[in-house]
């Protein structure tokens, strides 16, 4: 382990890296930019164990809320509703690596309810069930790093998280919780997006609009800047149309979040350096070039 200028790193060399006979990763920057991508291929290697944080949210912390959500829903439906209180059926998500719309359909927007809206206070409320989700989820680490190798015989571990991880911590902070935690049992990559990436994150998401999670200090700004642009009350928001205004801005707002956790606690790799790995060979020279030059 390396520690230098107020940086911890597992691996303190390149070659330390190429020996190492655990090699423990994780992943972090925004959805969209190769993380899940990566972590499939090394899944694929055989001898990577996958560990994603979303799912370890929608599964773990997050499945009862899910389900209770669902079954409030069919609770409004006579028929659904006889069903529900005779033990008749059963409603629960069916939440997996490939599809994780639970979670981001729970998470809801907040505006119209005509529209799909959630009242921003309920908005609100499940942004932080998600917070504190999130950051139970990354300090099971540990716990699935051990259980990967003791259970299932995975000597290498990925850690693949969620663009959400930079709003709950302080990387400035020497001793952040999270990510003094976090650094202890894996090397922190940050993978990176270039302003191209990031034009086509935004087209992408204009095309489909998708629930996120906001740190709350960030999600009042912008919830009170969009209500007095558009002259609208809370209930007369569109929440798509709310959520495609805030995306850009969301990006612009994490971005130095990420560049601090990479510079304070890890390695910035690209997000053209990711796409152009197709095998775990790849991956792992990739990680030893980027120790070798400094991260």
């Amino acid at each position: 382990m390396i520690e230098e200028a107020g940086r911890t790193m597992l691996y303190s060399s390149a070659q330390e890296w190429r020996d190492a006979p655990q090699k423990r990763v994780l992943f972090f920057g925004m959805s969209g930019l190769g993380k899940t991508y990566v972590s499939n291929i090394l899944r694929g290697a055989g001898s990577w164990f996958h560990y994603s944080i979303d799912y370890r949210i929608g599964t773990r912390y997050m499945g009862e809320y899910i389900a209770d959500n669902a079954k409030a829903e069919a609770m409004k439906n006579p028929f659904l509703r006889d069903l529900l209180l005779s033990d008749s059926i059963y409603i629960g998500s069916n939440i997996s690596f490939e599809n994780l719309t639970p979670v981001a359909s729970y998470l809801g927007k907040p505006g119209d309810p005509a529209k799909g809206g959630l009242p921003i206070e309920e908005y609100r409320r499940r942004q932080e069930q998600f917070r504190l989700a999130e950051i139970h989820a990354l300090l099971d680490t540990e716990y699935f790093i051990d259980r990967a190798d003791r259970l299932y015989g995975y000597s290498n571990f990925i850690c693949d998280t969620g663009g959400s991880i930079c709003e709950w911590v302080d990387a400035n902070d020497p001793n952040d919780p999270v990510l003094s935690e976090l650094s202890k049992h894996c090397l922190m990559v940050w993978i990176k997006g270039d302003d191209a990436h990031t034009e086509e994150l935004v087209r992408r998401f204009d095309r489909a609009p998708k629930p996120m999670s906001y740190q709350p200090e960030f999600l009042g700004r912008v919830w009170e800047e969009y209500l007095k642009e558009m002259s609208i009350s809370e209930g007369d928001a569109d929440p798509d149309a709310f959520i495609r205004w805030t995306y850009a801005q969301a990006l612009a707002h994490r971005q130095p979040r990420y560049e601090s956790m990479a510079r304070n606690w890890g390695v910035t790799v690209t997000a053209d350096q990711i796409s152009a790995v197709q095998s775990e060979a790849d991956f792992n020279e990739l990680i030893a070039r980027t120790l070798e030059a400094g991260g």
